[in-house]
């Protein structure tokens, strides 16, 4: 990258130009940008924006500690911002700290009370940290915002499974029109008892896919695979399948959910 084009970058991050995404630029110039925005914190350590920024760059390579502790500093500037509680959250996830995120997230809607049936993430947390009922309750409002999400479906069934029961979980699935992204519909299907993992995979698989689809596919496929024999009660298979999942990342949350899964699993196997 050019002197220039990292000049470019580092301007328009700094008059409020939304995060560039990870895998828009190198990692080397979102460090340089990074360094570029703190030299204005140095100059201004008092303006929440500038600290706001700076924990966006560093949530964009995936240095989640350093992203939280410049939203939390942000956060003490401006205490009522719902933003900043949300980005917190997610970084604070992402890192592995589960109550904070939720502890974030709950003020946040507190704050901007709409967010709340959207508030997926929320409930993601739930599930890890064992409040399954609560989890329960925020899919099932999240079905009002979105009633055509397997996701959504399925980790609702998770929650319900771990107080329930897979039988009682299962014949009180939602219903879901039509996902299209593949393999969702046949991912909703082997939670349902209607199709078996070998079927999720070859509906991962079909159609030709480009690598790049294929990947973003196998990813999936592995993440709910993992997630359900970990319903089922099978460890083995949900181990592998989880770091399966954590083998393929992607720009995009869920691959954070596996990750923090298995960084879980692997903490446990060394106990």
């Amino acid at each position: 990258m050019t002197r220039f084009a990292l000049t470019m970058i580092v301007v328009f991050l700094l008059n409020g130009g939304a995060m560039v995404a990870k895998d828009e630029m190198q990692d080397s110039a979102v460090e340089n940008a990074i360094e570029a925005v703190g030299e204005q914190i140095k100059r201004q350590p008092d303006d929440p924006g500038l600290l706001a920024r700076r924990g966006d760059l560093y949530a964009s390579i995936r240095r989640y500690s350093e992203a939280a502790a410049d939203f939390g500093r942000a956060l003490k500037l401006q205490p009522g911002s719902a933003s900043l509680l949300f980005r917190r959250g997610s970084a604070r996830f992402k890192s592995g700290d589960i109550s904070g995120s939720i502890k974030d997230w709950d003020r946040q809607i507190e704050l901007e009370p709409r967010a709340e049936k959207s508030h997926w993430q929320r409930g993601i947390s739930y599930y890890y940290a064992g409040e399954f009922k609560k989890g329960q309750r925020q899919f099932e409002l999240y079905q009002t915002f979105d009633d055509n999400d397997v996701e959504n479906v399925v980790w609702r069934f998770l929650c319900q499974a771990r107080v329930d029961g897979v039988k009682a979980a299962r014949a009180a699935m939602l219903a879901v029109r039509l996902d299209r992204r593949v393999p969702m519909m046949k991912i909703y299907d082997l939670y349902r008892g209607k199709a078996t993992v070998d079927d999720v995979f070859a509906a991962a698989r079909s159609g030709e896919p480009s690598d790049r689809i294929l990947h973003h596919r196998m990813f999936y496929a592995h993440q709910y695979v993992g997630l359900y024999y970990e319903a089922v009660g099978n460890a083995e298979k949900a181990r592998h399948h989880t770091l399966e999942a954590d083998g393929r990342p992607i720009g995009h949350y869920m691959w954070d959910v596996a990750h923090v899964h298995a960084a879980r699993l692997k903490a446990k196997q060394k106990k």
